[in-house]
């Protein structure tokens, strides 16, 4: 039957399950121990510290097998979507005849580290790893952040690339392309802004709750060991552009749009997850307090000028 673990992350229940192996087991997955959760005695799925997460067993996102023994889905029963190129490697897509997906996902030396397979609404998912343990877990958590993001579009809630700081409760997160200076910005907030932590500082979770969007910590934080299963209010998303003086500029929500849908995992090619994406994106700019740019040095003054004119004091 295989052993089972449940995770609650940004309040949805997920379940990943290892078959018997040598290679296989929660050691994959040490960024998911915050987010670990056992069924309590009245239902409720309670952490590892004792704290209930929100949801319930009958509550969940989805459920993925790790299994090396599953086979590769026949040439004729599948066709090709598209090779990506994820910056940290590449992912082979292509359609399956039952209208679900497989994926292989490569490292960025090439190596091919997971073959996932899913259903058409990724409720249900197995994977196969391969390679060493840091290929297994690259795999792994690739497998894991990809049936998130897409199962999760389902339920108003997005994956997005941004580094996110917590200041006086809300939670303000910065987009930019990858080596623009996210990190860096939010680095400046925790040394020159009073009272500032760093949430995540790639990956967040946003999820919009009854007209509300709140933003999560996650077992994914890119180059940062930052896996922190905590939550705010979204106070602002702030787009960084180098610039040769700081100064902020507030969006309208057309230009909001644009900037923010871009840093969101999704898949273009999936009508339902895209639209899903879509209509969540929309949502979330509805119901934010500000989408800007922070036209930036890499600074102290650019920190106190964003800090100024996003914050929610």
């Amino acid at each position: 039957m295989g052993t089972k673990y449940s995770f609650c992350v940004a309040e949805h229940l997920l379940q990943v399950t290892f078959e018997e192996s040598a290679n296989n087991d929660i050691r994959l997955l040490p960024s998911f121990a915050p987010f670990r959760v056992e069924e309590g005695n009245d239902g409720y799925l309670v952490y590892m510290d004792g704290k209930k997460c929100l949801s319930t067993s009958s509550d969940m996102l989805f459920c993925l097998r790790v299994d090396d023994n599953i086979s590769v889905v026949p040439r004729e029963e599948r066709s090709r979507i598209d090779i990506f190129d994820t910056g940290n490697g590449k992912t082979t897509v292509d359609l399956k005849r039952d209208g679900g997906y497989q994926f292989i996902i490569k490292d960025i030396a090439g190596h091919s580290c997971c073959m996932l397979q899913t259903n058409n609404n990724f409720t249900e998912a197995q994977c196969a790893l391969n390679g060493s343990l840091e290929m297994r877990r690259f795999g792994l958590n690739n497998a894991l952040m990809m049936m998130y993001a897409f199962r999760g579009s389902f339920f108003d809630t997005l994956l997005i690339h941004a580094s996110l700081v917590r200041n006086n409760g809300y939670g303000y997160a910065f987009i930019a392309q990858s080596g623009t200076g996210k990190s860096t910005h939010t680095s400046l907030w925790l040394k020159h802004i009073e009272g500032s932590d760093l949430m995540n500082d790639d990956n967040p979770i946003v999820r919009i709750i009854d007209n509300k969007p709140m933003i999560y910590g996650s077992p994914w934080s890119g180059k940062t060991p930052c896996y922190r299963n905590i939550k705010a209010p979204l106070g602002a998303i702030t787009k960084i552009d180098r610039a040769k003086q700081n100064s902020v500029e507030r969006l309208s929500p057309t230009i909001a749009f644009s900037q923010i849908l871009p840093s969101c995992s999704s898949m273009k090619w999936d009508k339902v997850v895209f639209r899903n994406t879509y209509d969540t994106v929309i949502k979330l700019i509805e119901a934010i307090p500000s989408v800007n740019v922070l036209h930036c040095l890499p600074d102290e003054d650019a920190a106190r000028t964003c800090y100024n004119a996003i914050a929610i004091k």
